[in-house]
C-alpha cells in the first residue's frame, strides 16, 4: 500500500502537520481494505492561485486493483477543511466498496454452481448419496 501526500507550500512551512495527518489517515483508511497493492494520493491545490483569496481544494485518489479508481474533491476555506470534508466523502465511498465485495463474495454466480451439472459430474454430495445408497442395499441384501 502506497499513499502520497501532494501539496502547495503552505505559509513557507518546511514541516506540514496537514501532511503528516493527510498521510495517517489516510493509511488508516485502506489498511482496511483487504486488497492489494492500493495506491492513494492526496493533493491539495489552490483554486484563486498567486490572486490571493481563501479558496483550497483537497483531492483524494485511491487506485485499486482490476477496479476503477476512487476520487473526492472539496473546497473550503482552509486546507484542513477541506481535508476533513473530502475524507469524510472517501471513508463512506471505501465502506460502500468493501460492503460490495464482501456481498459479492456471499452470493456465488449461477453458472459456478451449474458447471459440474453441465460437465456430467456429480456434486460431492450426491456422490455421498448414492455411496450410501449402495451400502444400504448392499445389507439389505444380505
Amino acid at each position: 500500500m502506497t499513499v502520497t501526500v501532494e501539496s502547495i507550500k503552505l505559509r513557507g512551512r518546511v514541516r506540514n502537520p496537514l501532511r503528516d495527518r493527510a498521510a495517517r489517515l489516510m493509511t488508516e483508511a485502506l489498511a482496511k481494505l483487504r486488497v492489494g497493492p492500493v495506491k492513494g494520493q492526496a493533493s491539495f491545490f489552490d483554486d484563486n492561485g498567486p490572486k490571493g483569496g481563501q479558496a483550497m481544494r483537497c483531492a483524494l485518489t485511491v487506485r485499486l486493483p482490476f477496479r476503477p479508481s476512487i476520487r473526492v474533491e472539496r473546497s473550503a476555506v482552509t486546507p484542513r477543511r477541506a481535508f476533513e470534508a473530502a475524507f469524510t466523502v472517501l471513508e463512506r465511498q471505501l465502506e460502500r466498496y468493501r460492503e460490495r465485495d464482501r456481498d459479492n463474495k456471499r452470493h456465488t454466480e449461477k453458472y459456478f454452481l451449474a458447471r459440474p451439472a453441465l460437465a456430467g459430474e456429480t456434486s460431492p454430495r450426491k456422490r455421498a448419496r448414492q455411496r450410501l445408497a449402495r451400502q444400504t442395499s448392499d445389507h439389505m441384501a444380505l
